[in-house]
């Protein structure tokens, strides 16, 4: 008897960590989704890989996540995990309180995640499997410098996650957070400081699927040379944490 492949949608899957997330699971014989805004990259890596199937989608708009999560459903009859790894970030507009650019970020990277989740709430709360994985950053951990929208978008995820992990664990349904430290990719470029213990996309990659697929854990974070440096830190008393954040951050440009 032939087992029906397994299926995981991920968004944010045109670039960085989504992409090379969609990649291994290709490898390991998957039906792979992949939902961005940027449609000739989807495309791209689509031609390379048979079994990656292209759902261009913006996040913001609630009324289309439901449109391609039914698609999805329609054509693989199931979905297994989802990833929804959508995010933006603009470190020059992150130095100071821009009212716009931080109701963009949040509109992205928190209700951007909000509207998926819904759109497969039902489905996996009927199924009664299945994981639904919300990535975040380390930036979330605890407050950083030049961090006015981004790190408290990523905070609210992590609050919003471990609140969803109560729900859903009522219908047998795993949440499952993300963490990754300074990962190499279009988004981090942008950064115009010093990233400690860098990694690539396919680390970040390797690092995830182990997590969804083998260890089943919660919070899925890395590196842990950085990551458990981070947790230590996040325990200290404000006046302690401030002078250190201070003082590894002060080659920041202001």
């Amino acid at each position: 008897m032939k087992l029906e492949k397994k299926t995981i949608w991920i968004t944010g899957g045109s670039t960085g960590i989504g992409r090379a997330l969609a990649v291994k699971f290709s490898s390991k014989g998957w039906n792979v989704a992949v939902s961005a805004r940027r449609v000739e990259l989807l495309n791209e890596l689509c031609d390379q890989y048979e079994n990656i199937t292209a759902f261009p989608l913006d996040v913001t708009h609630k009324e289309n996540c439901f449109e391609v999560f039914n698609e999805i459903k329609n054509k693989f009859n199931d979905i297994d995990i989802c990833f929804f790894s959508t995010g933006t970030w603009n470190p020059k507009k992150e130095k100071d309180i821009d009212v716009e650019q931080m109701e963009e970020v949040f509109k992205v990277n928190f209700f951007g995640t909000v509207n998926t989740i819904k759109a497969v709430e039902q489905h996996f709360k009927d199924r009664k499997n299945g994981v639904i994985t919300i990535v975040s950053s380390i930036a979330g951990y605890r407050g950083l410098p030049n961090s006015t929208g981004y790190g408290p978008s990523k905070s609210a995820l992590n609050n919003l996650a471990e609140s969803l992990y109560f729900d859903f664990k009522r219908s047998n349904v795993r949440v499952c957070l993300v963490s990754p430290g300074f990962i190499k990719t279009p988004m981090t470029d942008k950064n115009d400081f010093k990233m400690p213990f860098l990694k690539t996309p396919e680390y970040a990659a390797d690092q995830i699927y182990d997590g969804l697929v083998n260890k089943k854990s919660f919070e899925i974070h890395f590196p842990k040379a950085l990551t458990l440096t981070l947790k230590i830190l996040s325990f200290l008393p404000s006046k302690l944490y401030f002078n250190l954040v201070g003082r590894l951050t002060k080659h920041q440009k202001k």
